[in-house]
């Protein structure tokens, strides 16, 4: 979508759309956010969290990056945008439930099957993949390589999985969850369809969300 389609786009919203929350609007200005959950997404563009949610302004605190990973706990001085999201809604703003949202045709879990050049173009990317790296072995272990497309959606799966583990390491989350204070979902959602599965711990597997 071009630019200037954005710019038509907003101004629709300022004249239409904007009227039908602008209460809302006034509220979160004036009192602040208060959002009762973390969804942490990826960055991917077919992915809308608000959208595939019915989430109203002020519903979501949203975290996107590529492959919705999250880096174990790391207690050093340096930039950690995704660690800095989770201690500022689970310390902060005191959220109740943290949603880990992967999705099918995943690039990021596809290129973790991928020989990734070691250039200055893509150091970060190179990098940040390497979170991934558990997610891949679980997946070859469980379903080998001959299949394709059965590995990717299971390598998708199980980076949901190693991202909840992950969450765990933060010593915010670790505490509240094991207060029964702060509660961890893992989605699994599905491009093509628009359906979510979600990690069911008593059956060890993802199910589909009922109506």
């Amino acid at each position: 979508m071009h630019i200037k389609k954005f710019i038509q786009n907003y101004q629709e919203f300022k004249k239409i759309h904007f009227k039908k929350y602008e209460k809302l609007f006034e509220e979160l200005a004036a009192k602040g956010q208060s959002p009762k959950t973390l969804f942490i997404g990826c960055s991917d563009s077919r992915v809308v969290p608000d959208l595939i949610t019915g989430a109203k302004p002020g519903d979501l605190f949203v975290f996107r990056n590529i492959g919705n990973f999250v880096p174990p706990f790391k207690p050093d001085n340096d930039f950690h945008a995704t660690a800095s999201a989770i201690e500022y809604a689970v310390s902060v703003l005191n959220v109740s439930d943290i949603i880990i949202c992967g999705h099918s045709h995943c690039g990021a879990c596809e290129s973790l099957y991928k020989d990734i050049p070691q250039t200055v173009e893509l150091i970060h990317i190179k990098k940040w993949l390497e979170i991934g790296e558990p997610a891949k072995r679980i997946a070859i272990d469980t379903v080998g390589i001959d299949d394709k497309e059965l590995l990717l959606r299971t390598t998708e799966k199980a980076s949901i999985l190693v991202q909840l583990q992950n969450l765990l390491t933060y010593p915010a989350v670790k505490k509240r969850v094991e207060a029964h204070e702060l509660f961890l979902h893992g989605w699994y959602y599905k491009i093509e369809s628009s359906e979510i599965e979600y990690f069911d711990e008593e059956v060890g597997d993802f199910k589909p969300i009922e109506p």
